[in-house]
Formats: structure tokens, C-alpha cells, sequence
């Protein structure tokens, strides 16, 4: 069985990925020092617990384990603390990934899949967007997922390691099957928000934001299943194993919701009516936000299967029946 080391194995993102490596064959490795992961996600192969900036411990794992590529997922993601704390995510996401580029390459492997995002775009100048957008990212969170992506695409010019970039817009949803999905802590999320509201958990939702140029007025994202995302990463897994170029690929359904219809819809599941309050436009977001995703359809054979229904009926099996039992379990 081929061997693929999963950086961030024991996330959200990272656990669809590695269930989705099993099924096509591959033996996932988590590497996650489950400061943001949980161990109980880690189904489908080995958990190696250890930092990316760690080198001897990734030199071991990467000698015990012999992968023939990497996927890297582990990252610092939430934007607000970003701005708070820079030099957190600087360290993480940029000098992390770099020390774990260097161990890679020490083994002998050279193709990695890195999670990016939407966010090393910035402001919109065009809808939707495509890989050609201008790459201006508002916050350092997107600055760091841009450095990473710029020593690759070097890393490619002058060497022989190749990868593929993965931009996100925004992930969501959970395994159908109850096993993994969104587990956040502190939950910055606007689904598991939502979702919370109408469980009673949180005493409302708020919308940030009324008077965008959009439909309803409410900002617009293009949500992408958690699971179309993983398929994603072993499309581009594939793709750079049979000799593919080092490429990036926006990863989204190229279809918007508001906010607003991303409120209704989650009563609608959830069939329980829940406060919503309205708040003023936060600073750097985007009236809209919506994948071009024609060129992942094209080079990967890539395509989203499912939508927003399925996203909230996944989302809300797993909010209501499967994290309570994993929470009281763990405690």
C-alpha cells in the first residue's frame, strides 16, 4: 500500500482527506500535534504526533514511514487572530512549511498537494474568480498561505520538487456517515454558528452586514462540502504521481449563497426557528466571493457532487448526533 504523510491529519479538512486516501487505495499518516486536531479523527492509518517545525521528528517520520508524497494541511487558519498575532502565523504556516519542504526532500520525496485559499486573492476585481486573479491577500493569514505557495512555485523552477496549490473558498459539511466533521474551538465558522443558534447553544446568529450590493444585501460565499475538497486533494494526489505540472486550482462550486439564504436554509433543516441579529460590515470582507472552477474540472477531472442541501443536512447530523457523544466521550 502506497504511503502519504497528512500534515494537519487530525483536522476537519485533513480527516475527509485521509478517508478519502484510504478509499482510493493509500495508507494516510497523520502528522498533527493536535493543538487544533483531534486524535478521535484519525480513522484510516497511523497518528504520528509532532510539530512542522519540528525536523528531527519529521526526519523519524519520514524514515518510518517512507511516504511517496505529502499533503500538506497543518496551519494556523483563523483571520482574526492572524491580525493579532502575526508572528504566530508566520512561524507556523511559513516556517513551518519550509522545515517540512526541507525534511521532505531530505527523504527523497518530491510532489506535495498544499492547502491553500481563497484568502491570497483579497479583494475581488473580478466574478468569479479564476487562477489568474491578482493575488493580494487582505490579511496575514492569506500573506502566509501566499508566501508558501511562491517558495513552491520556485521550489518547482529551480529544483525537481513539484506541487499542487488547492485554493479553498469555503469548506464545510461532514462526512455522511457521522465519523469526522467540524470541530472547532473556539467556532469562527458561520455554519457551525448557525447551527449552534438553532440547537439553542448560542443565544442568536448575527449578520454582519445588510447593505452589500448583492441580492438580499448579504454578503456572498461560495460553500464547498468538506468532501468534494478531499476528493480534490486525491484528484491532485494523482495528478503529480503520474508526472503532472506543479499547478493551483481554485476549489469551490462556483455558485454564491448569502448569507441570508444560508440563515434560511439552516432553519429549514433544522426545522427550528433561531434569534438573528444584525451588525455592521466587518473590516476586509468582500460583498462576494464565488469560484471559477473551471480549470480543476479541466486538468483534474474534477467536479463538486454536492451543494448546499447536502452541506447542511451533513453539517447538522454531525453537530446534533455526532460531536455531543465525541465531546462526552473526551471528557
Amino acid at each position: 500500500m502506497q504511503t502519504v504523510l497528512v500534515t494537519g491529519g487530525a483536522g476537519y479538512v485533513g480527516s475527509h482527506a485521509s478517508l478519502r486516501l484510504a478509499e482510493a487505495g493509500f495508507l494516510p499518516v497523520a502528522f498533527d500535534n493536535l493543538t487544533n486536531g483531534h486524535a478521535e479523527f484519525v480513522q484510516w492509518g497511523p497518528l504520528e504526533v509532532g510539530d512542522i517545525r519540528d525536523a528531527a521528528r519529521l526526519d523519524e517520520v519520514f524514515a518510518k514511514h517512507r511516504p511517496l508524497a505529502v499533503l500538506h494541511l497543518a496551519a494556523l487558519i483563523e483571520v482574526g487572530e492572524s491580525v493579532r498575532h502575526p508572528d504566530r502565523f508566520y512561524d507556523n504556516n511559513v516556517s513551518g512549511a519550509l522545515t517540512l519542504i526541507e525534511a521532505a526532500r531530505r527523504a527523497g520525496v518530491g510532489a506535495m498537494v498544499f492547502s491553500s485559499t481563497c484568502a491570497t486573492y483579497g479583494d475581488p476585481q473580478q466574478m468569479p474568480m479564476d487562477e489568474t486573479h491578482p493575488q493580494s491577500p487582505l490579511n496575514p493569514y492569506g500573506r502566509s498561505k501566499l508566501m508558501v505557495e511562491q517558495i513552491l512555485g520556485d521550489l518547482d523552477r529551480y529544483s525537481s520538487f513539484r506541487s499542487v496549490c488547492l485554493r479553498y473558498f469555503n469548506a464545510a459539511g461532514a462526512d455522511f456517515e457521522g465519523r469526522i466533521g467540524e470541530w472547532h474551538d473556539p467556532e469562527t465558522h458561520a455554519i457551525p454558528l448557525a447551527i449552534a443558534a438553532a440547537m439553542g447553544a448560542n443565544a442568536g446568529f448575527k449578520i454582519f452586514g445588510r447593505d452589500y450590493p448583492t441580492r438580499d444585501g448579504t454578503a456572498v460565499r461560495d460553500y464547498i462540502h468538506v468532501l468534494d475538497l478531499a476528493d480534490a486533494h486525491v484528484l491532485a494526489l494523482k495528478h503529480l504521481l503520474a508526472g503532472g505540472e506543479s499547478d493551483a486550482f481554485n476549489l469551490g462550486t462556483g455558485t454564491g449563497s448569502t448569507v441570508q439564504e444560508l440563515v434560511d436554509a439552516v432553519g429549514a433543516v433544522s426545522g427550528r426557528p433561531f434569534e438573528i441579529a444584525d451588525g455592521p460590515r466587518r473590516g476586509g470582507d468582500a460583498p462576494a466571493l464565488v469560484a471559477d472552477n473551471r480549470k480543476a474540472r479541466e486538468v483534474l477531472g474534477w467536479s463538486p457532487r454536492y451543494g448546499l442541501p447536502e452541506i447542511l443536512e451533513s453539517a447538522w447530523r454531525w453537530h446534533t448526533q455526532s460531536l455531543p457523544r465525541l465531546k462526552a466521550a473526551s471528557t
